[in-house]
């Protein structure tokens, strides 16, 4: 017995070392995440106009240091922030496969689980914290690249705007030429949230404040107000009725989410859920490659367009993200506390032409 003991407590000596290697290695780990976050934060921290302004008094020929792609700070983010997860379930087991668990006596086996517990739950909100910490950067990156691409086009003079997303597109009559058009296309999705501010007393109906058709399918996105009808969402031709009330010509900001996991979706309202429901086009994944078109409802892809069901009013922040935003994000949008740009369609400048004598004019959204 006084052997066996001897060698328990060898072993227990033993996997105390182990742990405190884990330990030390899982420190170290999270101390490099957080200067990592820190030297990310501070890159997108500084102001990118700014340095360019300085870079450009000066006379050099260069556009100034740009910050590198947070997107890779987030890639290797994500990669070592598994890693830990895959640490916590560690200890445990080796504890169990170094020392005859049971022959321990009973305080010592309680401090050791506790002594687990604790380290779990403090990884555990470690990585919580960091998960927070990259859907923040992911924010930022986008409104950081909507920022770069904005002075790019500056300098190129590409933009008639002080800020890249500070227009709005007016189409103030009921016409089959009055448009305007998405250069970017979408790529095949399985979720999306669409959101724009718009303003229309157009009536019966404000007509269609935008329209996605593809080889094959015309009405594979429309939001659509025609006639009496109340404002409906078509999906692969499948239709649901929204809950919205947009006709009293002031600016509302409108917001829908879709899921092809059983077709639920969700219509929100200056930043309230109105309605939710499903079966629009469930298991129907959204074609790639088609057009996207501002104020006219499309026949054809790109084309014939129908004077009864054009938009009329003016629209701005029209953006696209590939998943179903959270409630709260909506609102934090619709309230202008956070700049969250679509990271499949942004409302940018150079990415919106107008046609047929729609027009482009300068816009402060929230402030108006």
């Amino acid at each position: 017995p006084e052997e066996e003991l001897k060698a328990t407590v060898l072993q227990l000596r033993e996997t105390v070392l182990q742990q405190k290697e884990t330990i030390g290695s899982q420190r170290e780990a999270i101390r490099e995440l957080t200067g990592k976050l820190s030297r990310c934060e501070s890159a997108d921290g500084k102001s990118a106009t700014g340095t360019w302004k300085n870079e450009l008094g000066k006379g050099k020929d260069t556009m100034g240091d740009l910050p590198r792609d947070p997107a890779q700070v987030i890639d290797q983010l994500s990669r070592t922030m598994q890693t830990l997860k895959d640490r916590l379930g560690r200890p445990e087991h080796q504890l169990r496969g170094n020392v005859s668990y049971a022959a321990l006596p009973n305080d010592l086996r309680e401090m050791l689980q506790r002594r687990l517990g604790d380290l779990e739950r403090q990884l555990l909100s470690k990585v919580a914290e960091l998960e927070d910490e990259k859907s923040l950067l992911h924010n930022e990156t986008s409104a950081h690249r909507q920022k770069t691409e904005f002075f790019f086009n500056v300098i190129l003079g590409n933009s008639a705007f002080k800020s890249p997303d500070e227009f709005k597109v007016s189409l103030p009559l009921r016409t089959n030429y009055l448009y305007g058009k998405i250069k970017k296309t979408l790529p095949e999705l399985y979720a999306f949230t669409v959101c724009l501010w718009l303003r229309s007393s157009a009536s019966p109906g404000i007509g269609t404040p935008f329209s996605y058709a593809v080889p094959g399918q015309a009405n594979e996105i429309v939001l659509i107000e025609w006639g009496n009808n109340p404002i409906e969402l078509l999906i692969n031709d499948k239709v649901a009725q929204l809950p919205l009330f947009i006709s009293d010509g002031k600016w509302h900001h409108i917001c829908i989410t879709w899921t092809t996991r059983d077709g639920m979706w969700e219509a929100f309202q200056d930043g309230e859920k109105l309605g939710t429901g499903e079966n629009l086009a469930p298991w129907h994944p959204i074609k790639p490659g088609g057009i996207l078109i501002l104020g006219q409802e499309q026949d054809t892809v790109g084309g014939r367009f129908d004077a009864t069901q054009a938009f009329v009013g003016e629209m701005s922040q029209f953006n696209i993200w590939d998943r179903v935003l959270k409630a709260e994000d909506i609102m934090n949008i619709a309230n202008c506390s956070t700049n969250m740009p679509g990271n499949i369609i942004p409302w940018v400048d150079n990415n919106v032409d107008v046609f047929g004598g729609a027009t482009k004019w300068p816009v402060e959204t929230c402030e108006e």
